[in-house]
C-alpha cells in the first residue's frame, strides 16, 4: 500500500505537558544555538486538550522552570490554594485535619488549581509561537524502525476502514512520519509506549508499574454556595474504601461557583467485582459531599488511569532514536498526588538531552542515555527518590503502608532498601462476594451511561473495534468461572457488558480512553489500540 511519508528532525507523540514542554524547550535551545531543526507534535485528540484530564492542583515549579514569567504570559490559573484540609471519613461521620495536623504531602500552600485541558492548550500556543508544528487528530498506530532496528518514527492510524477492517469509499492510509528522534509522551498507558517497553526490554529489573483509576466530575454549585469554595483544596480518606484498599477523594473549589470532584483508587485491591465508577458515586452520598452538592448540577465527567508506582517503576526512558517522557514513563508522585510538574521536568531533561544529541548528529542509544543524568539534576529526581518506596508499601496492608510512609516522611525518605511490588492484575482473588451497587438517584449519583453522556464521548461506529480481546474463548470460559468477568465492573464507561447466553458485548463508542481495561484484565489479553478518531471532550477538565 502506498503511503505518504513526512520527514522531520524530531517527532513528539502526544501533546500533553511533557511533550509540549519538551518541544518548547528544545525549540528555544535550537534557536539559541542557531540551528534549524523541524519539530512536529502529534496528538490523537481532534483538538489539543480534548483528552487531557487531571484533578488538578499543580505544583508551579515545573511551569516556572519553563516560563519564569508564566503568569505574565497568561498561564491559565483557575485559583490559588487558600485553604487545605484532609477529611477522614466514616460512613456518616468525618474528622477534619488541618493546620499542623495536616500531613505534609497534603499541604498545598502556593500551588495552583488548574484545568489540564486549558494548560495544554496554552502550552500548545507557546510551542507554535516558537515554530513547532502541532497537529491534533493524528494518532500514532505503529512504531517505525530503520534497517538497523532503531526507532525511526511512527505510522498514523488508517482512516476509513469498516468494522470488518476493509477499506470504505473514504479510506485514507495512515502517514509514515519519519524522524531522527521520536519522543513518546502519550500519557498514561500509551499504546505505542507499552509496545516499545516490551520490545526493548525497558522494564527489566524494575518494579512493575502500579496504577490507579481516577474518576473526575465538574459540578456547578447552587447559588447559596457562591464564592465559598473558590481556592479550597480538600482531600478525603477512608469511606467508602475498605482498609485493604488504597485511594481517596478530592474536592477543589473553582471560580464561577464550580467544583472539581474526584476519586482515585489503586488497582491492586484484588477484588474482581470492584467498580470504580460506583465507588465514586457512593462517595458523593456522604454528608460532606451531599451538603455541597444538593441543588447543584453535574457538568462534566471523565476517567483516566494514573501511574502510581514511583521511582522503582520507571522504565529505562531512552534508546536508539527515542525518549519516553511524562505519564507514559510514570513520572508521578503518588505521595503528593501530583505529576504535571514532574512531566514538565522530564520534558526539560529530554530537551537538554535531545539538543546535545542533535548538535552532535548522534541520536543513538549511548548519546540519549544522557537523559538519566539530565533528570537527576532536576528537583523532580530528589522528590521521586524520597518517595521511592511509598506506593508499594501499601500492598502489605493500608495500616502498615501508612505507618511506613509516615516514618519515611519524618526521616526525609532515608529508610533504606527497595520494596518490591506485585502487578495489579496479579492480585485478583477468587470467590469474593459481589459488591452492591449504590442507588443511582440522578441527583448525586449517576449510572455509567448518564456519566459518559457528560464526557461528550463520540466515535465513528463503522470502524474496527479499538478494544482488541485476543482470546474471547478465555473470557467466556475461564474468566467467567474464575473471576466473574471483572471487565463489566472495572470499566468506568460501561464499555464491556455480559449477557446471559450472548457473551461479551463491547460498546466501543462509549470508551473514554482511560486504559483501565488494558491494565486491569486478569489475563492481560485486552489491547487498547488507537481508534481512527473521536474519544472524550474534556473541556474545562
Amino acid at each position: 500500500m502506498e503511503r505518504e511519508t513526512l520527514e522531520v528532525d524530531v517527532l513528539v507523540v502526544g501533546a500533553g505537558p511533557a511533550g509540549l514542554a519538551f518541544a518548547i524547550d528544545l525549540a528555544r535551545r535550537l534557536q539559541d544555538a542557531g540551528e534549524e531543526k523541524s519539530i512536529l507534535v502529534l496528538d490523537k485528540a481532534e483538538e489539543i486538550g480534548h483528552h487531557s484530564l487531571s484533578g488538578a492542583v499543580m505544583d508551579p515549579r515545573g511551569v516556572l522552570a519553563l516560563f519564569p514569567d508564566a503568569r505574565e504570559r497568561g498561564f491559565p490559573v483557575q485559583a490559588e490554594v487558600r485553604e487545605d484540609a484532609l477529611f477522614l471519613l466514616r460512613e456518616n461521620g468525618r474528622r477534619r485535619l488541618a493546620g499542623a495536623l495536616l500531613p505534609p504531602p497534603f499541604r498545598n500552600h502556593g500551588n495552583w488549581i488548574v484545568s489540564l485541558n486549558e494548560v495544554v492548550k496554552w502550552l500548545a500556543g507557546q510551542a507554535e509561537a516558537l515554530g513547532v508544528e502541532v497537529y491534533p487528530g493524528f494518532a500514532g498506530a505503529e512504531i517505525l524502525r530503520g534497517e538497523d532496528g532503531r526507532v525511526a518514527g511512527v505510522r498514523t492510524v488508517d482512516q476509513g476502514r469498516g468494522r470488518d477492517g476493509e477499506p470504505k469509499a473514504n479510506f485514507q492510509p495512515g502517514m509514515d512520519v519519519r524522524a531522527d528522534l521520536t519522543v513518546f509522551a502519550e500519557g498514561t498507558r500509551g499504546s505505542l509506549t507499552k509496545r516499545l517497553i516490551a520490545e526493548e526490554g525497558l522494564a527489566e529489573g524494575r518494579n512493575p508499574q502500579l496504577w490507579g483509576v481516577g474518576i473526575k466530575e465538574l459540578w456547578q454549585l447552587p447559588e447559596a454556595a457562591a464564592g465559598r469554595m473558590e481556592g479550597v483544596v480538600w482531600h478525603t480518606a477512608g469511606w467508602p474504601l475498605a482498609r485493604s484498599e488504597y485511594g481517596g477523594g478530592w474536592i477543589y473549589g473553582l471560580p464561577d461557583n464550580r467544583l472539581s470532584l474526584g476519586f482515585v483508587v489503586g488497582m491492586d485491591h484484588g477484588d474482581p467485582g470492584f467498580d470504580y465508577h460506583a465507588t465514586m458515586q457512593r462517595w458523593k452520598t456522604h454528608p460532606l459531599l451531599r451538603e455541597l452538592l444538593v441543588g447543584g448540577k453535574l457538568l462534566r465527567y471523565g476517567a483516566k488511569t494514573v501511574p502510581e508506582g514511583g521511582w522503582f517503576s520507571l522504565p529505562r526512558c531512552h534508546g536508539a532514536g527515542f525518549l519516553i517522557l511524562g505519564d507514559a514513563a510514570g513520572f508521578m508522585n503518588a505521595q503528593r498526588l501530583k505529576g504535571i510538574h514532574l512531566a514538565i521536568e522530564s520534558g526539560l531533561a529530554g530537551a537538554e538531552t535531545a539538543a546535545a544529541a542533535l548538535a552532535a548528529g548522534d541520536t543513538g542509544a549511548d548519546r540519549l542515555a544522557g537523559f538519566d543524568e539530565a533528570f537527576r539534576r532536576r528537583p523532580g529526581h530528589a522528590e521521586l527518590w524520597r518517595s521511592r518506596n511509598f506506593r508499594q508499601g501499601f500492598q502489605r496492608g493500608f495500616l502498615r503502608g501508612a505507618v511506613r510512609a509516615g516514618l519515611d516522611q519524618l526521616l526525609g525518605g532515608r529508610l533504606p532498601g527497595r520494596l518490591p511490588a506485585e502487578s495489579d492484575h496479579a492480585r485478583y482473588r477468587r470467590g469474593l462476594p459481589p459488591r452492591p451497587k449504590p442507588a443511582f438517584d440522578n441527583e448525586l449519583a449517576f449510572d455509567k451511561l448518564t456519566s459518559v453522556f457528560h464526557s461528550d464521548t463520540t466515535h465513528e461506529e463503522d470502524q474496527p473495534c479499538h478494544l482488541v480481546v485476543r482470546d474471547p474463548d478465555l473470557c467466556r470460559e475461564r474468566c467467567t468461572a474464575e473471576y466473574g468477568n471483572p471487565c463489566q465492573h472495572f470499566c468506568p464507561a460501561g464499555v464491556y457488558e455480559w449477557h446471559d447466553g450472548e457473551g461479551l458485548s463491547i460498546n466501543a463508542s462509549n470508551c473514554v480512553h482511560c486504559k483501565t481495561c488494558d491494565i486491569a484484565d486478569p489475563y492481560q489479553i485486552i489491547d487498547w489500540v488507537v481508534p481512527e478518531g473521536g474519544g472524550p471532550v474534556y473541556t474545562g477538565m
